[in-house]
Order: C-alpha cells, then sequence, then structure tokens
C-alpha cells in the first residue's frame, strides 16, 4: 500500500500512513466528541470535548501502530525483512520481505498484533480503573474505557480464522505444521476468508435492511475487504506455485515500443501508438534513461490543435509513480500486483537502460501456460537494450 505521509523510523522501520487515515481519524473524532463523551461524561464545553477526543483518537492510533509493531518486530527476530509499515482506513499493514522460515514462527508473527491489543485494552482497562479511584473525572474514565473496548475488539475480530486477518494466519501455520503443506494451509485459510468476508457482508446488508441501522455499512465494507484480500492471497499463493522459477525477463514483450521527451505528441502518436496494441508506453530522455510513462488517456487530453508543439514530456507521468521492474526478479514478486490492478504496464530495466516491458496481459499468458506444464520462456531474462525498439 502507498504512503501517503511518512511519520518517521522506529526500530530502523519506515512508519507511515495512508490519506485514508486521515477520514477516519475525523469520523473518529466526531463520533468521540458528540456521542461517546458527552454520554459518559455531561456538562463540559464543547471545545473539552473535541480536545479530549483528540487525544483518545491518537492514543487509538498509537495503539494501531504497536499491533502493527509488534508483527513486524518479531517477523524480524525469525530473519524475515520488514520493508515498512503502513496505517490506513481499517488498520494497518506490515509489508513483509519473505517469509516465515518454519510453522512455529509464522504462529508467532501471527499472533504478536492481536496479544499486543489485548494487553493494550488491559493497560487502558486498569487506567481507566485507576482514574475512576482517584476521582480524575468521568471525561478521562469514559475516554480510556472506550479505548479498553475498543482494543478488545480489534484483537478478538483480528484472532478470526480467515485470511487476511491474524487469526487466519494462525489457521494457516497450524495447518501447515499439521499437512507439512505451507501453500495447501495459505490456500484454506484464504477459502476461510472469502466465507468469512461473505458472511460479514450479509451481516451488514441485514443490519442495514432490518435494523435500518447505517453502522451495518461499516461492517459490509469491512467485509468487502476481506473478502477481496482473502481472494488474493488466495492467488498469490497459486501464483507462486505456478510460476515458481519464472523470471520477470521470462515473459516479458520486448523490444520494447517507447517514446521520447523531447517529441512531439503528434509524432508519437502517428509512429508509435498507432502502430502498438499499448495504452501505456514508457517515455526515455535523450539519454536513454526511463523518465516515467504516458497513456492514450493522457495523450487525448492534449488539444489536437496543441499536439504538433506539446513535448511528450510534457504529458509523462514522473518514474517515480511507475513500478519499475528487473528481468532477474522472481515473477512470483511482481506478479500479484500486476494481476491487483492499477499496474496496467510495468517497464523493465537492466543496467539503467529500458529492456522490455511488461503487463497484467503478460502474466496472466504466464500463468495459464504454467498450468498447461509449459514454462514461459522469451529469452529475455539476460536482455540487454541491444533488442529495444527505437522511434
Amino acid at each position: 500500500m502507498r504512503q501517503t505521509a511518512r511519520l518517521g523510523r522506529i526500530a530502523g522501520i519506515p512508519i507511515g500512513v495512508h490519506w485514508s487515515v486521515f477520514v477516519i481519524m475525523l469520523l473518529l473524532v466526531q463520533g468521540l466528541a458528540s456521542v461517546v463523551l458527552p454520554s459518559g461524561a455531561r456538562g463540559h464545553a464543547t471545545v473539552v470535548y473535541w480536545g479530549v477526543a483528540v487525544v483518545v483518537a491518537a492514543l487509538f492510533l498509537a495503539a494501531l501502530l504497536a499491533h502493527e509493531l509488534a508483527h513486524a518486530l518479531v517477523a524480524r527476530h525469525y530473519g524475515v525483512r520488514v520493508r515498512a509499515i503502513t496505517l490506513w482506513m481499517l488498520g494497518g499493514v506490515s509489508e513483509l520481505d519473505g517469509e516465515a522460515p518454519h510453522p512455529r514462527a509464522d504462529l508467532l508473527i501471527a499472533l504478536a498484533g492481536p496479544v499486543v491489543s489485548l494487553a493494550g485494552a488491559g493497560v487502558f482497562a486498569a487506567c481507566a480503573a485507576a482514574a475512576s479511584a482517584s476521582g480524575a473525572g468521568p471525561l478521562a474514565v469514559t475516554g480510556l474505557a472506550w479505548l479498553a473496548v475498543v482494543n478488545v475488539i480489534l484483537g478478538g475480530f483480528n484472532l478470526l480464522p480467515g485470511a487476511p486477518l491474524d487469526g487466519g494466519r494462525v489457521l494457516a501455520a497450524i495447518l501447515w505444521w499439521v499437512r507439512r503443506d505451507r501453500a495447501s494451509a495459505r490456500r484454506t485459510a484464504g477459502r476461510a476468508g472469502m466465507v468469512l468476508g461473505a458472511l460479514l457482508i450479509i451481516g451488514g446488508l441485514v443490519e442495514m435492511l432490518l435494523a435500518a441501522n447505517l453502522s451495518g455499512l461499516w461492517l459490509t465494507v469491512l467485509g468487502w475487504f476481506v473478502l477481496l484480500a482473502a481472494r488474493a492471497e488466495t492467488t498469490d499463493v497459486t501464483l507462486r506455485k505456478t510460476l515458481a522459477g519464472v523470471r520477470v525477463g521470462d515473459i516479458m514483450t520486448a523490444p520494447a515500443a517507447y517514446g521520447y521527451t523531447s517529441q512531439s505528441v503528434a509524432n508519437f502518436v502517428a509512429t508509435v501508438a498507432r502502430h502498438h496494441p499499448h495504452r501505456v508506453f514508457p517515455v526515455l530522455d535523450l539519454d536513454g534513461q526511463l523518465v516515467g510513462l504516458v497513456s492514450l488517456t493522457r495523450l487525448a487530453k492534449v488539444p489536437s490543435t496543441d499536439r504538433e508543439r506539446t513535448r511528450l514530456g510534457d504529458v509523462t507521468a514522473p518514474v517515480d509513480r511507475t513500478r519499475v521492474l528487473d528481468p532477474a526478479v522472481p515473477l512470483t514478486d511482481a506478479a500479484p500486483a500486476m494481476l491487483a490492478g492499477g499496474h496496467r504496464l510495468a517497464p523493465v530495466v537492466a543496467n539503467g537502460r529500458l529492456t522490455g516491458i511488461v503487463t497484467p496481459g503478460d502474466v496472466a499468458r504466464a500463468t495459464e501456460l504454467a498450468e498447461l506444464g509449459i514454462t514461459p520462456d522469451r529469452g529475455g531474462g539476460d536482455a540487454d537494450t541491444s533488442g529495444t525498439t527505437r522511434w
């Protein structure tokens, strides 16, 4: 998941937030300030409720981060590299680079987050009790009690037995230990996640339709996320088994068709775009370095009267927004993101030069060939830029 804002590092792990966090935080603060806190502590000024709500919401965000940090630190203990932690609307994501070495490690990594959340609930409950006993006031007690309840819900919900929830990973770890087959265990956990997601969606719809309660909308959204993520995990397992040993260079389209930053939009459309079936093309500078990508949609926005004098570089999306692949990278590392959508084309670069391109269609074709027992191979794994088409 792409980070909208970087918060810094904890234990060397990059921490960031997705833009959706700001939306959910605003909703949380509004709900706390207008409903939860006034119902538990009457008689305070509106500004006081909003101030306390901001503090409580910030503590909740810290609890989410602690949950994900627990996963990440235990994973790193077992030799799994952690690329980053990103907080978003429905929780957090620890981006792990690799897999646990054995079922016990997988189990402990999965359990770490819920254990921290439940322990956090105990801490907040104890603080609420202490605040009540010391006469700190109902406002503090209400906020701390809310944090305790929410952390119980966070820990308990994550233990439901279905991927991508932590409970699904617990289930996969146990099945891996019993069956001695990691892939089979992950597929079962993925199917369980799809069933769980469907049940959550049905429950949310029933709540909205029969109880006329709009809170069921959140349950429906959550179920939809669980369903899609579980399906993606199941697909990922299949891809890893089917495409084992296949590299990006084996399936890429080469030579690649591309344009230059100094080329006019009219010239590029006439000499390149009209002759190739792609909707997105790499763009290079005069030194042959990849600058970014340009799409037919973006080109169509240039008025026809301006296409002769508009340079391709003026309408190119920068390379930092582009997924760039290495031909030697295993296809299993690139395939899930390509098939999940959002990546219509990925340039393949070797030694600083454009070597080819990979599209979702290339990945789908490679998968279908592998399922037929044929290893995809276009001989591009060691290709250089001599095979690149210039225009």
